[in-house]
């Protein structure tokens, strides 16, 4: 990592796998970004960067490295351990912290206020340029993710066939829409339909207030 390659990440600016901060205000907060990357395809986080791109530099990159490590360590479950880099720019020192996609998702956060009778309930992605808490469906799926696993196989009963039929209508569906539509439960529609996005039939989408789901490709049914 270099002069040019920190260049490279600010003239893009933010988005899905790059996010700046200026200084690392608690490690609770970075295990948030950290989590998001390792959860979902991995990414970069440029500390000593203003929201709009100025490099500002970190004042101690010993503290600040070991702040990182520590989010890393004790507040993700499972653990991630970034590769960290300290890269001069224009007199100013930049701290890159590069997140690989995880082999081992979902990792939790750990922080105190997130746990309910003693578990870790709390599981981050990242959606477009944002950090977001994953949804129940999300974490169903990224525990049951294995990039080598071939396609999950599944059945195709009437609910099934309703819900492909409702999606070549009208394009998305929420849990609570396919509930309704054949009359179950929204813990057993939302059972159904991370198998499906697990066989890869159909595909979940999450913006900031809402999650649907669509077809992902033509079904034969």
């Amino acid at each position: 990592m270099n002069y040019h390659d920190v260049n490279q990440f600010i003239e893009e600016g933010e988005g899905f796998t790059v996010e700046y901060k200026r200084r690392i205000s608690s490690p609770e907060k970075i295990a948030h970004t950290l989590i998001s990357f390792a959860n979902t395809k991995g990414g970069k986080i440029l500390f000593g960067v203003d929201d709009d791109g100025s490099i500002v530099g970190v004042e101690s990159e010993k503290s600040e490295v070991e702040l990182i490590e520590i989010a890393g360590r004790d507040f993700c479950d499972p653990p991630i351990h970034p590769l960290i880099e300290i890269v001069p720019f224009n007199g100013r020192d930049v701290i890159v912290c590069q997140i690989p996609e995880s082999k081992t998702k979902p990792h939790y956060y750990l922080g105190e206020e997130n746990r309910i009778n003693g578990e870790n309930t709390r599981v981050y992605i990242r959606v477009k340029d944002k950090t977001m808490i994953a949804s129940r469906e999300v974490v169903k799926i990224l525990e049951n993710e294995n990039p080598d696993a071939p396609p999950l196989k599944v059945a195709i009963g009437y609910n099934e066939r309703r819900l492909f039929q409702y999606l070549e209508q009208h394009e998305r569906i929420t849990v609570r829409d396919f509930g309704r539509l054949v009359n179950i439960s929204d813990r057993r529609a939302s059972r159904i339909l991370v198998q499906l996005v697990r066989a890869g039939v159909i595909r979940i989408h999450t913006l900031e207030k809402e999650e649907f789901f669509t077809l992902a490709h033509k079904v034969d049914y």
